[in-house]
């Protein structure tokens, strides 16, 4: 039996847990096993910049954390190595794209097991989805030159009209 001191320090972990996760946009639960310290190490510093929180937990810890937040479903792949990405950032997909090209790059020593976003629980396919989908910018960018591209358009309909009327300004009868 732990002591008293102990447990209410896991309950006190299990309760901040809990709340950041169920605080948080999204995040990736991955199989950290057969990594190298340098690799963790840029891992880290990469999601760290990204906005994005990274811990190593205990499988026990996180299913207690998880109980009640509507993400249960995630029980099934606590097993083994576990560490958890929380993004609350601005970037919903950052811990998804991070933690999939570093997948990708270690060939099968990393492997995202389960993720959520925004209360949905996602599994394997869905996050590797979400991580090739675009960042915040470069949506914004392929809306602007959606917008500059229309706008050009029109601009070049209304060149060649006027050129087809004489430049006449006034309406045709």
């Amino acid at each position: 039996m732990p002591s008293e001191k102990i447990l209410s320090e896991k309950q006190a972990y299990v309760a901040a847990l809990k709340d950041k996760i169920s605080n948080s946009v999204s995040g990736v639960i991955v199989d950290y096993k057969g990594i190298t310290v340098a690799d963790d190490t840029k891992l880290r510093r990469d999601l760290r910049e990204a906005g994005v929180e990274y811990a190593v937990v205990k499988n026990t810890m996180l299913k207690l954390a998880i109980d009640g937040t509507g993400l249960e479903e995630m029980e099934k792949v606590l097993e083994g190595t576990t560490a958890i990405a929380i993004g609350s950032g601005e970037d919903a997909m950052a811990p998804a794209r991070i933690l999939c090209k570093f997948a990708e790059a270690s060939k099968d020593k990393f492997q995202v097991k389960v993720g959520y976003m925004e209360g949905k629980v996602m599994d394997k396919a869905e996050v590797e989805a979400i991580a090739k989908l675009p960042g915040r910018e470069g949506m914004l960018s392929m809306f602007a030159g959606a917008l500059t591209s229309t706008l050009s358009g029109l601009a070049v309909a209304m060149q060649a009209y006027a050129d087809k009327t004489g430049g006449s300004e006034e309406p045709a009868a």
